[in-house]
């Protein structure tokens, strides 16, 4: 059963020109509606917003039952990335471009939040990776990802030749750019740009793809959510592992990535009547050529 929200965080894409107006008219609106609001601390201090409370963006989940994002999918998937280990919902104001995950238009927000802060909202929790760098034996670097994990060849190299084992099954070794292991959310960015296909977020499962394969015969493939997915660096210089496209790990011959299902969940919550389908529709611009 949805629930009435009492105390909201407000997290801003603090880089974008001009949005300290915006971002204190939305903390007003949701003070208007009944609720305690604070601020995460970097956007507070970065904006100069006073007057309301700054929590550090590891404490919102102790202090706060919803946290409403105002920016773009970059800023959506940073902040949804780091919440998700608190349980805590998370509502995107669109300020970007696309808007796949921020699907509340700015000039909407009222009406949207006026609603969901109700209880009246369509809630959708999305499937993260958690991944490992393993050097020697040992694991050196971790990340966690909503979109996608990418293992690619370094700036001046020509190509990286990666062994692909799934469980305990060896795949394949592929000469390529690079490899992308996205989730359902992720199979709209990176990997649909590089050939993959869409996967609808009910879906269980992942999909691979080889960027710029050196063989014809290596194809996008889509893998069930189980197990655990190695990729090994075989050849290549200066090759790299980046998770959303955020941490950067320098990656060695013999390296590996290890990909597996994370324990947490993205929760997003979106205006009643809300579709998936619709947005592919507005996104990929579909209605082009229909009467």
């Amino acid at each position: 059963m949805s629930k009435r929200f009492r105390h909201a965080a407000i997290v801003g894409k603090y880089q974008a020109h001009g949005i300290r107006p915006m971002l204190e008219e939305l903390a007003h609106f949701l003070l208007g509606l009944g609720l305690d609001v604070s601020f995460e601390r970097d956007t507070a201090q970065a904006t100069g917003v006073a007057h309301f409370d700054a929590v550090p963006i590891e404490q919102l989940g102790q202090r706060c039952d919803l946290c409403v994002v105002v920016g773009g999918d970059g800023t959506m998937l940073g902040i949804a990335r780091q919440v998700a280990r608190q349980n805590l919902p998370v509502v995107g104001i669109n300020q970007g471009r696309l808007g796949f995950i921020t699907d509340v238009p700015h000039g909407q927000y009222r009406d949207a939040l006026r609603s969901m802060v109700a209880g009246d909202y369509e809630e959708e929790h999305r499937a993260m990776l958690e991944s490992q760098v393993w050097r020697d034996g040992e694991p050196i670097f971790d990340g966690l990802s909503l979109n996608d994990v990418v293992v690619s060849r370094g700036a001046t190299a020509s190509m990286v030749e990666l062994r692909i084992d799934i469980g305990e099954d060896f795949v394949a070794n592929i000469r390529a750019d690079g490899l992308i292991v996205a989730t359902p959310t992720g199979s709209t960015a990176y990997a649909l740009s590089a050939g993959g296909p869409i996967l609808h977020p009910g879906i269980a499962g992942w999909v691979l793809v080889p960027i710029a394969s050196h063989m014809l015969s290596n194809r996008p493939i889509v893998l069930p959510d189980i197990g655990e997915i190695r990729i090994t660096i075989v050849a290549g210089r200066n090759a790299s592992a980046n998770f959303d496209m955020h941490s950067i790990a320098s990656l060695l011959h013999g390296d590996q990535v290890r990909v597996r299902r994370s324990e947490h969940k993205a929760c997003f919550l979106h205006p009643p009547g809300w579709s998936y389908y619709a947005t592919l529709r507005r996104k990929l611009r579909w209605y082009e050529g229909v009467v």
